[in-house]
């Protein structure tokens, strides 16, 4: 156990921490402009390695429905979860709606598609690019109420699903192994070759987003911190242990199974403040959680890596 520890530290999460920390030094020294990074990311980017593994990937229609399965049930008992909590502890409608963001939405894209790539190789990255999409799709969906509650629109939610090229490209991916067909092999070399940019872009991108939270994260109030703590705990012990409980109940095996159980328990999804903003669901709070359930997940992610390994 202790081997498979020190062995995921050296070879997952020291690779993955080189362009995070460069990303952290450019934002603190040299003021990074994480914008450009961003559009390159969710346009050219984040397509781009979707299309190329989903076109490429070993797919049943197995995979698809436990996957499916799986991301929403994990939704709904975390969701259950933070209710219940957010009742107990008699938390202000902002705290609740930001407990409940906190515990439902993780950072699959951009910290859990590398950490998969490199913890379980191409396998695991087929197996985590559909869950990646599901989790798209439930972010700018369920998300959005989670956040907005009263004010959420639904049409707006879906709306905003098509406003990003992620989802279009997945859609073209699923049409072309419907009909059998396949990319020219020039052009599938040149997205297999831009794919290949994705991970350092977003690790750099998270480096630098989690200074800019850290200094968002001062000044709290009693209750921000009594919600800090719980949302700590329920992302950081009662995450794994739930997914954990589906993955034995829906009877997923294999490599599926430990990505499942991994990209469950990543941090908290930074585009979760992003939502807290425009909805004022907590926002400091949530700058706060993501950058501290970041940074131990550097200790407790090669733990959860190294007992499914």
């Amino acid at each position: 156990m202790l081997h498979s520890i020190v062995s995921t530290l050296l070879q997952v999460i020291v690779p993955l921490s080189i362009p995070v920390i460069v990303g952290a030094l450019l934002r603190r020294f040299k003021n990074l402009d994480t914008k450009p990074l961003s559009v390159l990311y969710l346009y050219f980017l984040s397509p781009a390695i979707l299309l190329e593994t989903l076109t490429t990937a070993t797919i049943t229609t197995e995979d698809a429905a436990s996957t499916v399965a799986f991301c929403l049930i994990n939704l709904a008992l975390l969701w259950l979860v933070a209710t219940v909590v957010g009742k107990l502890l008699k938390l202000p409608a902002p705290e609740k709606a930001g407990l409940t963001l906190i515990s439902t939405l993780t950072n699959s894209v951009n910290y859990g598609l590398p950490l998969v790539l490199l913890a379980f190789g191409q396998l695991g990255l087929d197996k985590a690019s559909l869950y990646v999409v599901v989790q798209i799709v439930l972010t700018n969906t369920i998300g959005v109420f989670f956040a907005a509650r009263s004010q959420f629109s639904f049409a707006d939610a879906v709306r905003s699903i098509f406003k990003l090229p992620a989802i279009y490209a997945a859609i073209f991916a699923f049409l072309l192994r419907a009909f059998e067909l396949s990319l020219p092999d020039g052009l599938q070399s040149g997205i297999a070759l831009s794919s290949g940019a994705y991970s350092p872009v977003v690790l750099t991108i998270l480096g630098a987003q989690m200074i800019s939270v850290g200094s968002q994260a001062a000044g709290r109030t009693k209750i921000e911190t009594r919600t800090f703590w719980t949302g700590m705990a329920i992302r950081t012990f009662a995450a794994p242990l739930i997914a954990a409980l589906i993955i034995w109940a829906l009877g997923v095996e294999g490599t599926a199974a430990h990505v499942f159980f991994i990209l469950a328990s990543m941090p908290v999804a930074v585009n979760a403040v992003v939502l807290a903003e425009r909805f004022d669901a907590a926002p400091k709070l949530l700058s706060r959680c993501i950058l501290w359930s970041t940074l131990s997940s550097f200790v407790w992610l090669p733990v959860l890596i190294g007992f499914v390994s």
